[in-house]
């Protein structure tokens, strides 16, 4: 049936149907007053961090027509998030601009639109209420609130230009609560064909965005996952239910085809990498405490905790039994599907979807930038109430109607209870904004935390680094262009214990057919090194984001959050197949380990791992791939060459003799 008022429901006064009634005044200035703060507050705070260089590498490949890769050869997502990868590409193809200022401009966009966007969809949460239709809306204030709360915190206003998806991430749950919501309040049975369109499109809209997040970041399948779970078990009909499927899962379902048969992996590389199945609860809560404590966050949190049950829920219109008790629907259980499609219910899984956000990441172990990966786990718990309802008390026909916390909401008492409310979130927003909560963000502590905008732009001296130009000043990278040029022939570039210069293993001289003339460097800052290197020179990191040899292998439980896995360099020499005696060798290789290393390349698996990313793309390989690439994430490997060479079943090489660890001499 479709939805209309109640039949005991006042008629509205003139002023609630004055062209400019008030609650839409008092939220457009809201809306209007934090996208403008939040703009302001990031531009000041503008930066590209060095792994959102990392995606822009993957950008000049795509652009070059070297596919989505990171280095050329290599089919290996880099990327934890597949849409931000293609939107920034698609950006950049469209204008032709320099790709640090198009994901500059991009993730301004995204992350300045996105908390007038969540205000707006938690302002439909009103439009109709029950609650506020009895109290009369002549009076009624809608006033920004958790959105503030975000804005506040320096982490948020960091990641809005930072390069990386956060700015993505918080617009898709933005998007997806205001479809969510206009969902829960669509007609269910729409009597005229603009109705039924207008009810299909947001159906299938929502659907579709919430099908999304599987490729937005992984763990946002979380949210989409229960917010499609939601909308496939409401009574929406099964033509509508068919819909909703094929809109959902058309676009995730064959890019992970492609990703399982192009990359050989179910996930990205960067889940491999990082462990993301792993468990770090103790850091975990270290990363919880680093965002909260410093800027006493928990404050806003609780005093909009106490307003969620005061002042938002009664002007949803929930009625409570009367008894005080829970009581199934009529129909018991069964029933509880003709209540799924309400706002209420979206709350909830907003909510849920939230606190299983925040849960996941203390489980992992958090990040090592603070802040970065509980914004959007935050964002999602703000939502209902990032704007707050505060009505003017004045007597209206019917009040007298209105009972329980309906009546307190609406109230005296209920004004007073959110004005305080919202002054005090208003003046921890005010201390939050100027208050820097790792204020050394060279010192990289025990706990493996660091502000990571401050840290580059004090290793740079470049106060808004953006450009990969702008990181030549970090320690190594002038040097590392100038050994490039100097050596054409090719080699494994290692970082030395100096900042000045680097050790090369140069390639074996005359080169043998099997040894390609390539230049590898082997570095952890993968971003700047590789935005500042032409495409043709290859790059591998020990913690194994670029390089699945060091993503498949085990966590270091003592390792640095988010740096927990440290592939020995004699493997980059092996696979490069570098020369392998000294006095070639840097001094801290051992020639053995590389001779070790080498004849681990004869492993089954390891084989299968590298043809998975590194033969020729046929489509053959292509549904081996496929079917393998559970088999293939599960596979680790030791950084040990004689552990891996044990695990495999092959004998180990016996120890090099001194003749044969050196060069022969001439």
């Amino acid at each position: 049936m479709p939805r209309s008022t109640s039949p005991d429901a006042p008629a509205v006064s003139a002023t609630a149907r004055s062209p400019f009634p008030l609650p839409r005044v008092t939220l457009w200035l809201g809306v209007a007053a934090c996208a403008v703060l939040f703009g302001y507050g990031a531009w000041q705070r503008r930066w590209i961090a060095d792994d959102g260089l990392i995606v822009l590498r993957t950008v000049r490949n795509l652009l070059a027509g070297n596919g989505p890769v990171f280095n050329a050869g290599e089919r290996v997502e880099v990327n934890t998030s597949a849409a931000w990868t293609y939107i920034i590409w698609f950006f950049s193809w469209l204008s032709g601009v320099q790709t640090e200022y198009v994901v500059l401009t991009v993730a301004l966009v995204l992350s300045v639109s996105a908390i007038p966007l969540a205000m707006l969809g938690t302002a439909r949460l009103y439009k109709g209420g029950a609650g506020w239709k009895r109290l009369g809306g002549a009076g009624l204030l809608l006033l920004p609130a958790g959105g503030l709360v975000y804005m506040a915190l320096p982490p948020a206003r960091d990641f809005a230009t930072s390069g990386l998806e956060v700015s993505l991430t918080i617009f898709w749950i933005a998007l997806l609560w205001w479809l969510a919501v206009a969902w829960a309040q669509s007609d269910r049975a729409p009597q005229d064909r603009r109705s039924a369109v207008a009810t299909w499109s947001v159906t299938l809209g929502c659907a579709f965005v919430a099908g999304l997040s599987w490729l937005v970041r992984p763990e946002m399948a979380l949210v989409g996952g229960l917010v499609l779970l939601v909308m496939f078990a409401a009574p929406i009909g099964l033509r509508m239910r068919l819909a909703v499927v094929a809109a959902a899962g058309a676009l995730p379902v064959g890019y992970q085809i492609f990703r399982m048969g192009y990359y050989g992996l179910p996930v990205p590389n960067t889940a491999v990498a990082k462990d993301a199945s792993g468990s770090k609860w103790d850091q975990g809560f270290v990363y919880l405490t680093n965002l909260v404590e410093p800027y006493s966050l928990w404050l806003p949190v609780l005093a909009l905790v106490i307003a969620m049950p005061l002042i938002v829920l009664p002007t949803l219109g929930a009625r409570a039994p009367s008894t005080g008790r829970f009581r199934l629907p009529k129909g018991g259980v069964a029933g509880l599907r003709e209540h799924l499609q309400r706002p209420a219910v979206i709350v909830a899984v907003m909510l849920l979807g939230g606190a299983a956000e925040t849960l996941y990441w203390v489980r992992q172990g958090g990040d090592f930038m603070s802040g970065r990966v509980l914004l959007a786990p935050l964002f999602l718990l703000l939502l209902p109430v990032m704007v707050i309802p505060l009505r003017i008390p004045s007597r209206q026909p019917g009040d007298s109607a209105v009972r329980g916390a309906a009546r307190l909401a609406g109230g005296t008492a209920g004004a007073a209870i959110a004005a305080v409310l919202w002054v005090l979130v208003v003046g921890w927003a005010l201390h939050a904004s100027t208050f820097r909560g790792m204020p050394d963000g060279t010192a990289i502590g025990k706990t493996g935390i660091v502000d990571e905008r401050a840290f580059y732009s004090l290793q740079t001296g470049v106060s808004h680094p953006v450009t990969a130009d702008d990181y030549l000043n970090y320690p190594r990278m002038m040097s590392l262009q100038q050994i490039l040029r100097d050596t054409p022939r090719g080699g494994v570039y290692l970082p030395s214990f100096d900042y000045d210069w680097w050790f090369i293993d140069p390639l074996p001289y005359p080169r043998p057919d099997d040894v390609p003339q390539r230049q590898t460097v082997f570095f952890t800052n993968l971003g700047m090194t590789g935005m500042n290197l032409p495409l043709d020179v290859r790059v591998w990191d020990q913690i194994g984001l670029a390089w699945p040899m060091a993503s498949h292998t085990s966590r270091l439980q003592d390792g640095r959050i988010g740096h927990d896995k440290d592939m020995f360099p004699d493997w980059a020499v092996a696979e490069a197949k570098a020369y392998p005696r000294r006095p070639a060798l840097p001094p801290f290789i051992d020639p053995d380990w590389v001779n070790q290393a080498r004849a681990a390349q004869a492993c089954p698996q390891i084989q299968q791992l590298q043809a998975s990313y590194s033969a020729p793309l046929t489509f053959d390989l292509f549904k081996r791939n496929v079917k393998l690439s559970l088999a293939t994430m599960g596979l680790r490997i030791d950084r040990v060459p004689e552990y891996t060479l044990r695990m495999c079943r092959l004998d180990v090489p016996p120890p090099l003799t001194p003749e044969q660890s050196t060069m022969p001499k001439n």
